[in-house]
């Protein structure tokens, strides 16, 4: 996604760090930016604001302990959450083990359950779209052998739009990409082609989910998100299991 060029140029050199993480951080609150976007490389930072490769850094830094983008080393830098202090997040830093990440998924179990009802119940045209898009990414990047989170999170994301309920929206954006268990704590890794069919299962869940959503029906939308995530807060519970009895 394209920023938009610096409107001015800076005068006081110290303060381009902070300049470049208030306008990243602005598009990321206007949309420009959306949560799951990857961010242009330092080289189209660089030039689109007019600023040196280590004010990019720096900057990021800042925006990646602020819990606005995280960096995947050999992917890219992610945007993950709205990174306003005041308001409720879930950063990577409270994503540390397997069991941080089961009390993520009990929280997204009881909230994303109701908006997959909700979401067959008022969905448009428009959320249907985005997220069949994103299912395909999804499903394409796990038969190429691609990181797939992100197609992961935005279908997560538009099916919380598409309650029409933003604060919906709002609670998704604010657990961020990093909600998405494979981003801290990647699938068990005993085969490849252990992992490729747990990724395939995945994508079956959400086929299952978007489904339900297409021809509204809240009731068959609300029992596939319940077992999508259900499935996965068990999976990381045997994972659990299997460390501290290891």
């Amino acid at each position: 996604m394209n920023l938009p060029a610096a409107a001015s140029k800076r005068s006081k050199p110290r303060n381009l760090a902070m300049d470049l993480v208030d306008a990243l951080t602005e598009q990321v609150r206007g949309g420009a930016l959306e949560i799951g976007a990857k961010l242009p490389t330092e080289a189209a930072i660089m030039e689109t604001f007019g600023v040196s490769r280590t004010v990019v850094r720096e900057a990021l830094s800042k925006l990646q302990a602020s819990g606005v983008v995280q960096t995947r080393h050999g992917i890219g830098t992610f945007v993950v959450g709205l990174g306003d202090a005041s308001a409720f997040r879930i950063g990577p830093e409270q994503l540390a083990t397997l069991r941080d990440v089961i009390a993520v998924l009990e929280l997204r179990i009881g909230v994303e359950t109701e908006a997959a009802a909700l979401a067959a119940q008022r969905r448009t045209e428009a959320n249907l779209t985005v997220m069949r898009q994103a299912l395909d990414e999804f499903g394409a990047a796990v038969e190429a052998g691609r990181d797939a989170v992100a197609a992961d999170f935005t279908f997560h994301s538009e099916l919380a739009k598409a309650t029409q309920n933003p604060r919906y929206a709002d609670l998704i954006g604010a657990l961020g990409i990093t909600a998405i268990p494979r981003v801290r704590l990647q699938p068990e890794r005993s085969e490849d082609a252990e992992r490729l069919e747990y990724l395939r299962r995945v994508h079956r869940e959400h086929e299952s989910i978007f489904e339900a959503i297409a021809t509204q029906d809240a009731e068959a939308a609300r029992a596939a998100m319940r077992t999508h995530l259900t499935n996965s807060r068990e999976r990381r519970r045997r994972a659990a299991a299997m460390a501290a009895s290891g």
